[in-house]
């Protein structure tokens, strides 16, 4: 397929829209403030946004130049880019199959906060106390037909929008759902911090307790900001390829950049000061949204509608990561394998969603394909990626390709620097973390 013939992003508020999309999901809204909650607060938040900007902004770009470079999807780019290369080639591989895993426990996951948009809706949550509250949760995960059923429904509306295409589908729908979400959760913000007590929740957010920070807390940041922004996976790669040459590659990464870490900044606004007020642990863990969280709302004036106003923030957050993963595969199918958009699209959905079926009756297959690409694929998919750029592509190439838009980037050198040394180190670090080496 020549690149005349790809679909693409319109405009610049569309690539920002959609990339964003990609990287705020679940990651932002669920599991960064209980990461946060964990790792101490504020000192976890400083040390998270460094990260963001010392890895995560240099390996973004990374991905959106090669994408863009090849405008091909992720296997092809680096087919085109490294010929005879395998140990390159094998990111596309890892990327598509990390893709596939990752949207199997994710559209699972996602199914969990559909299940809850409902009871908030029907206002199910208030009649729950705080232990009917924790124990349903664990019977509603354990279960199997709501968990499948919602599963199907989140991956028919995942399948609904990439069918119509890059820019009739995803690019139509993300400028929509990316501004309504960050409405919601300034709306939830505004409450949360006008609550009595939510001073403690801001202080701990904002006032960092250096005396916090760890080994542990500085490799967990790093990796919160490195898996937040959706890289190693092919999706950012998969983007850049329909990203037009007269678009800013630098403006894009640096805006996405932002957008995904103020969405998870706003997240825990939103969180922190209601837990606080509530007298919560913000140490919760994973439970925090669907086991804590309705109880601060049964317990808040106006919580019916903050309630619904959440868990439909969450739907919107998840519904447009799992876009970007199902692209990643469908891109793939209609590329190398000359499928058409609408065969790839039910094709990569439906054996998904099979594995998503499988996710939800082996509560041991969700955490192998949540373990392995989280562990071994992603930070393996990132490192390669930095390496390709420092040291095949090289300085001149990215240089070029960053400025096809005919404006000048400076820094060049500076970013080579960290994507041929500090990148691969840190995530390599990031890596042995996760294998439990380090």
């Amino acid at each position: 397929m020549s690149s005349t013939s790809r679909d693409g992003f319109t405009n610049k508020f569309g690539v920002i829209a959609a990339a964003a999309g990609s990287a705020v999901g679940l990651g932002n809204i669920w599991r960064f403030p209980y990461v946060t909650g964990e790792n101490g607060g504020g000192a976890f938040l400083l040390v998270y946004l460094f990260f963001i900007l010392l890895i995560g902004l240099p390996v973004m770009l990374s991905e959106l130049l090669i994408g863009r470079r090849a405008q091909k999807n992720v296997f092809g780019a680096f087919r085109t880019l490294a010929p005879n290369k395998p140990i390159f080639m094998s990111v596309g591989i890892m990327g598509v199959g990390a893709a596939f895993m990752i949207l199997a426990f994710y559209a699972v996951v996602a199914g969990w906060t559909m299940e809850y948009t409902y009871l908030a809706i029907t206002n199910s949550l208030s009649q729950m106390g705080s232990a009917e509250l924790s124990s349903f949760f664990k019977e509603f995960q354990s279960s199997t037909t709501g968990p499948l059923v919602w599963m199907g429904i989140f991956m028919i509306l995942t399948a609904a929008i990439v069918i119509g295409g890059v820019k009739n589908g995803i690019e139509k729908y993300t400028k929509v759902l990316m501004p309504l979400l960050l409405v919601i959760i300034i709306i939830l913000c505004i409450n949360s911090v006008s609550l009595d007590g939510a001073e403690a929740g801001l202080a701990f957010l904002f006032k960092p307790d250096f005396s916090k920070i760890n080994g542990s807390v500085i490799l967990e940041a790093l990796g919160q900001a490195f898996f937040s922004l959706s890289i190693g996976m092919g999706v950012i790669a998969t983007y850049g390829s329909y990203i037009q040459k007269k678009e800013n590659l630098m403006f894009t990464g640096f805006s996405v950049s932002l957008a995904d870490s103020l969405i998870a900044v706003l997240a825990g606004v939103a969180i922190f000061p209601a837990v606080f007020a509530f007298g919560i642990d913000p140490s919760s863990g994973p439970g925090l949204v669907f086991e804590t969280l309705p109880n601060v709302f049964n317990n808040m004036q106006g919580g019916y509608l903050f309630s619904v106003a959440f868990f439909v923030l969450l739907v919107i957050a998840a519904l447009t990561s799992s876009v970007s993963l199902l692209e990643v595969v469908v891109a793939y199918f209609t590329e190398e394998l000359n499928m058409s958009r609408k065969k790839s699209t039910i094709i990569a959905a439906s054996s998904i969603a099979v594995l998503g079926a499988l996710c939800v009756v082996s509560d041991k297959a969700f955490k192998v394909f949540d373990w392995t690409s989280s562990n071994i694929l992603l930070p393996l998919g990132g490192i390669l990626i930095a390496i390709f750029v420092g040291w095949v592509l090289g300085h001149d190439k990215m240089k070029n390709e960053l400025e096809a838009h005919g404006g000048k980037v400076y820094l060049t050198g500076v970013l080579m620097v960290i994507l041929k040394y500090v990148a691969p180190l840190a995530i390599g670090a990031v890596f042995l973390h996760g294998l439990g080496l380090l």
